[in-house]
């Protein structure tokens, strides 16, 4: 089978990871992957050589939105023509390009299928999450002229189906890691930055990601010398609380980290990982701390209270996450069985639920299924 994906590889965010690691297990598994994104003719192409790439002209990008140039339809559609795909599988981009691409499939009579990303808080409890409220209200009554869409959780699709979208069209799969890369093992990197206890957060530095509650709450709990937080990431507050909270108070900032074996080898250094979020989807950050055995705190925001329910993590809520922090810190410090033990079941949840084996096996269904509800006469004519 031929899949056309529709995705991002640049700048850096979860959709980029997403669309990595699924278009490579496709590859894996045997299908003809086509790979379409926003680029410019001069960038280099990575990370895919025995996937063919298309691409789009665009005028801006951010890791949250993409404005596409106005040639952007037509070379997709041109692409499509020549490509022949059986499916084609958008993985939202946030951008103008979402909204044409019903019509664009229509046209060429290839099914459509969507992942939708956008954050979103479940309670509905602040103005981000309000935002992300208007985001999907925007986009419902074009998600639901797709084939399929794709969500993380029951409260996207809840949501989706309140807005319009019929229930037999959306699908559950959540995010999934490689639980064979993403693994427990051994780290030197907490001897190099000579921590006995070492907690960490990767991500965006970004409003949304509610670094600055995570950041008082450690400066308040006083947790000693031997004790660090990593945060790894790059974004827009990242300048402005870096002056505040730094190396004094054994605050380390190390930037995005492009390589993953980098990245997961300071997962498996790390003793806590923290996810203090005001809106989440279903964050892949905190798949792969679980994955590599780490305890894990979140918010409720998005899926992610859903992912550590039931014991496999702890679970805030958005409100007050400054003041729920003061009270685990020190926990987390001085009680090193309760941490391992929190790491063991979170590798455990990943294994039975969030691993990308169930995703792709659910994936491949769903091709399956639109493939075959397709006309004969419009399959014999790829």
């Amino acid at each position: 089978m031929h899949i056309a994906w529709l995705g991002k590889k640049s700048p850096f965010c979860g959709n980029v990871t997403y669309s990595r690691e699924i278009t490579n297990a496709l590859l894996d598994r045997n299908y003809h992957v086509s790979f379409l994104h926003f680029a410019q003719a001069e960038s280099s192409r990575d990370n895919c050589s025995n996937c063919p790439e298309v691409l789009l002209p665009f005028i801006y990008k951010s890791q949250v939105y993409t404005i596409p140039a106005l040639k952007a339809s037509k070379v997709l559609m041109r692409s499509l023509q020549k490509l022949k795909p059986d499916v084609v599988h958008a993985s939202l981009t946030l951008s103008p390009l979402d909204f044409a691409l019903p019509e664009i499939c229509e046209e060429l009579n290839l099914p459509l299928i969507a992942t939708f990303h956008p954050p979103f808080d479940s309670k509905l409890r602040n103005l981000k999450s309000s935002t992300q409220y208007l985001t999907y209200q925007l986009y419902a009554p074009f998600l639901a002229r797709y084939d399929r869409v794709i969500v993380f959780s029951e409260i996207q699709r809840d949501l989706l189906i309140k807005l319009g979208v019929a229930a037999a069209k959306i699908a559950i799969i959540p995010n999934g890691v490689d639980e064979n890369k993403y693994s427990p093992g051994y780290s030197h990197l907490k001897y190099q930055l000579q921590a006995n206890r070492l907690f960490v957060y990767q991500g965006r530095i970004a409003t949304e990601k509610n670094i600055e509650a995570l950041l008082k709450a450690w400066k308040h709990s006083h947790l000693g010398n031997d004790c660090k937080l990593l945060i790894v990431g790059d974004g827009p507050l990242r300048n402005s609380l870096q002056t505040s909270y730094d190396k004094k108070h054994n605050i380390i900032w190390l930037g995005f980290v492009a390589e993953e074996e980098h990245r997961i080898d300071i997962l498996r250094a790390a003793d806590v990982f923290i996810l203090p979020s005001l809106v989440e989807g279903l964050s892949i950050s905190l798949l792969e701390a679980m994955s590599c055995g780490v305890a894990c705190i979140a918010t409720d925001a998005g899926a992610d209270g859903e992912v550590l329910d039931a014991g496999a993590g702890v679970v805030l809520d958005t409100q007050g996450v400054a003041t729920q922090l003061k009270t685990l810190l020190p926990l987390f410090r001085d009680q090193p069985e309760m941490t391992d033990l929190l790491g063991n079941k979170a590798r455990q949840r990943v294994l039975q639920r969030y691993n990308l084996r169930q995703n792709l096996d659910k994936l491949e269904s769903l091709y399956a299924e639109v493939v075959n509800a397709q006309p004969l006469s419009v399959i014999g004519n790829r």
